[in-house]
């Protein structure tokens, strides 16, 4: 009984994915190019459909050197069969069909959720702006 009702609801949280996102991890950072910017290679971890949540209207500030930041949290919701993320993983949008901002935004990783019965993958997310 409880696996039927788990699995309809697992149905009803995917089909309110519309947008696409891919999900990867650095896997080595080998010095910079020559302009100075660090060079990375990445592990690719998914590809496929998701859901981005702005939890509440709260970002926080960050003062990094004399550069100002907002820090804005939100939540990907993703299906429960993507298993294995980290914090630091980067999360980019590849397409939405309902907010045309979304698609080419880079996320990060930065709060992992675990719960017996979820119907969706919860990821705490930031977005670094300024």
């Amino acid at each position: 009984m409880l696996e039927a009702v788990l699995a309809r609801g697992r149905a009803a949280a995917e089909a309110r994915m519309r947008d696409e996102c891919r999900i990867r991890r650095v896997t080595s950072e080998d010095g910079s190019d020559g302009d100075g910017n660090v060079v990375r290679e990445y592990e690719d971890l998914y590809a496929g459909k998701c859901r981005v949540q702005q939890t509440s209207a709260q970002a926080a500030q960050e003062d990094v050197g004399e550069d100002f930041q907002l820090m804005l949290r939100l939540e990907v919701h993703l299906p429960m069969s993507v298993v294995g993320l980290e914090v630091g993983d980067e999360v980019t949008v590849t397409a939405s069909a309902h907010d045309p901002d979304l698609p080419g935004r880079v996320f990060l990783v930065r709060d992992l959720a675990h719960k017996t019965h979820a119907t969706a993958r919860r990821v705490g997310v930031t977005e670094r702006t300024g």
